[in-house]
């Protein structure tokens, strides 16, 4: 059988850049030589696209920072750009080798060698905007090529963590109360947003960047004082920030989804963080968070969750893969959707593929289900007539 030539996209312009990172050498440290000829094409911090030298390799998530700064340091360096056709063809991508001044050691751009690259999957793994928010995957859908999970609409929704609540909301799912503030209306009016939070929303607050992941940016607010702060420095990272009221005490739990039509979910885990949240920190940089994989739910509880893990899915309009979190009420056991990840970390000790390890799906097997599911949805989209002759 002919081995698929899958091209792994990675890296990219945002702050999760490093964390792309991770998840990429996992992907080419297991997927199957004998099924698959992995292609590595790495989107620099500048947006350029190359293709690498090397994978990357990765030893710990420690490590992820000074591996992005590594890979910077190559992808300036390198001259081996790639450029994805953006529209129907059999050539994927362009291969173009910028020829080398002989005196200088500069690349001559009036020299350069076009060469095709065919690939008849990709595994974009970049998370952040600009790689999981929509945008790389309208660039594949021009291209008309498989890609592994959620498409535009479901890959926009779930880095927007303010729209989201509305689908979620029109679906009838449990969320806490929030707010949403621009970044133009805070540099304005700062006294009274803050004022006008404090009257709806009940302290503590949860302030968020409404499109970014991996915590970045996040602050809990005790007071109106904190709650400014907070909001400065999500503000640093996104026009539209989220203010949501605290469930305190909780628990975090969380649940993995994978499939497209008939979407499957994990056994849900519970995420007991080393800080007062399960901040950026607590997830890469300490070794002190607890994570417990069965959840210790009651079976109702577990049936709740993965329930309301389909049903956020589905108002989406998922596809592939995602992971939902929860918020568990102490004292009350009410269950509240905090968000849905539609690229979430997935590195092998990553709480996606590890929900699925503890559910029967080795990480290998997890790629073979993923990449499966990318060519289904495929060949269904090809269904669709595009002339109305």
């Amino acid at each position: 059988m002919r081995r698929l030539r899958i091209g792994v996209i990675y890296g990219g312009r945002s702050s999760e850049h490093a964390v792309s990172l991770a998840s990429a050498a996992a992907i080419f440290a297991n997927l199957d030589r004998e099924r698959y000829e992995p292609v590595p094409i790495r989107i620099a911090q500048d947006g350029r696209w190359t293709l690498a030298e090397h994978p990357p390799t990765l030893e710990s998530a420690a490590e992820t920072t000074e591996l992005a700064r590594v890979e910077r340091g190559r992808a300036g360096r390198s001259a081996r750009e790639v450029h994805l056709l953006a529209h129907p063809s059999d050539e994927t991508m362009l291969k173009v080798e910028r020829g080398v001044g002989a005196d200088t050691g500069s690349h001559d751009s009036g020299h350069a060698i076009v060469d095709a690259l065919t690939l008849d999957v990709i595994f974009p793994i970049v998370h952040g905007p600009y790689g999981e928010d929509g945008t790389l995957q309208g660039l594949l859908e021009l291209a008309n090529i498989p890609y592994v999970g959620a498409g535009v609409l479901a890959s926009a929704v779930g880095m927007d963590k303010a729209v989201m609540k509305v689908l979620f909301a029109a679906r009838g799912l449990p969320i806490v109360q929030h707010d949403v503030v621009l970044r133009r209306d805070w540099q304005t009016d700062r006294l009274g947003i803050v004022s006008g939070l404090a009257e709806r929303l009940r302290f503590p607050l949860f302030v968020k960047p409404a499109n970014l992941g991996s915590s970045v940016g996040i602050s809990r607010a005790e007071d109106r004082d904190t709650l400014s702060t907070a909001v400065d420095l999500a503000a640093e990272f996104d026009r539209k920030i989220l203010v949501e009221e605290g469930v305190t005490p909780c628990r975090e739990i969380e649940c993995a989804v994978l499939g497209n039509n008939t979407p499957e979910t994990s056994v849900p885990g519970e995420i007991i963080p080393s800080r007062s949240f399960y901040d950026y920190e607590a997830k890469y940089l300490d070794d002190q968070s607890e994570i417990v994989i069965p959840a210790t739910l009651t079976p109702e509880q577990t049936n709740e969750v993965r329930r309301l893990a389909i049903a956020a899915f589905r108002a989406i309009d998922g596809a592939g893969m995602a992971r939902v979190d929860f918020l568990l009420e102490r004292g009350t056991d009410r269950i509240f959707v905090n968000e849905i990840n539609t690229l979430p970390g997935f590195t092998t000790i990553s709480m996606y593929s590890k929900l699925w390890a503890a559910s029967g799906l080795s990480y290998p097997a997890l790629l073979d289900r993923l990449i499966a599911l990318a060519t289904e949805r495929h060949a269904e989209k090809q269904e669709s007539r595009t002339s109305v002759s």
